[in-house]
């Protein structure tokens, strides 16, 4: 028959089991951490750099008849995925105009699922981060208590230790990926406006054709 005793034990054996698997995902976390800081850099080189639509000015340029559409929209200063999308509703001409806002309700769809996968990444680290801290850090703390109750100064300082560099390592996780959501959240809510202020200008002006 189990007693109080047993079933204290049976925990202690879980929370040590848990030891190393949490210290290696959160030194995953920070891996994964430091990958996104370099994604987020990369992006600012590779795409943001490129976005300096003036956007009163290109709106005009679509709606002026006297233009090219497709130059225009690929003159414009925006993103790479915005002008494909934007080209893409040009290129069905047989289309009708409830197909062709279909159309361009089904690349809004997919651009903003797009930026969503990105940011759920981070925002799970940011949620995950702390929660594996804490873990991180109770899980030391009883083989610490114990060792202080038996004078053992070694195992507690190691104990100690190992808590305080998993908070640490948690809520570093947590904070950068928080900021990069933050930051991308911002730059996505942007590009979403752009692309659909935009794919209205595009669909009335073929639609008027």
């Amino acid at each position: 028959m189990f007693s109080l005793r047993n079933f204290s034990d049976i925990l202690r054996s879980v929370s040590e089991g848990l030891r190393w698997p949490v210290i290696i995902m959160l030194i995953i976390l920070l891996a994964a951490t430091a990958v996104l800081v370099g994604t987020l850099i990369a992006e600012i080189f590779t795409e943001r750099k490129y976005l300096k639509a003036n956007m009163p000015e290109l709106v005009d340029r679509i709606r002026d008849k006297s233009n090219n559409l497709e130059e225009s929209i690929r003159n414009g200063h925006i993103l790479k995925r915005q002008e494909d999308a934007l080209i893409e509703i040009t290129r069905h001409k047989d289309l009708t105009a409830s197909m062709r806002e279909s159309l361009a309700v089904r690349l809004l769809s997919e651009e903003q699922a797009r930026y969503d996968r990105r940011v759920k990444v981070t925002d799970f680290i940011a949620k995950i981060g702390p929660m594996l801290g804490l873990l991180g850090t109770l899980i030391p703390l009883g083989p610490g208590i114990i060792a202080l109750g038996q004078g053992d100064t070694n195992t507690l300082s190691n104990s100690l230790l190992t808590a305080f560099d998993t908070t640490v390592a948690g809520l570093t996780a947590a904070a950068i990926a928080l900021f990069i959501s933050l930051i991308r959240k911002t730059w996505y809510g942007n590009y979403m406006s752009v692309l659909e202020t935009l794919m209205e200008c595009v669909l009335e002006e073929e639609n008027d054709d």
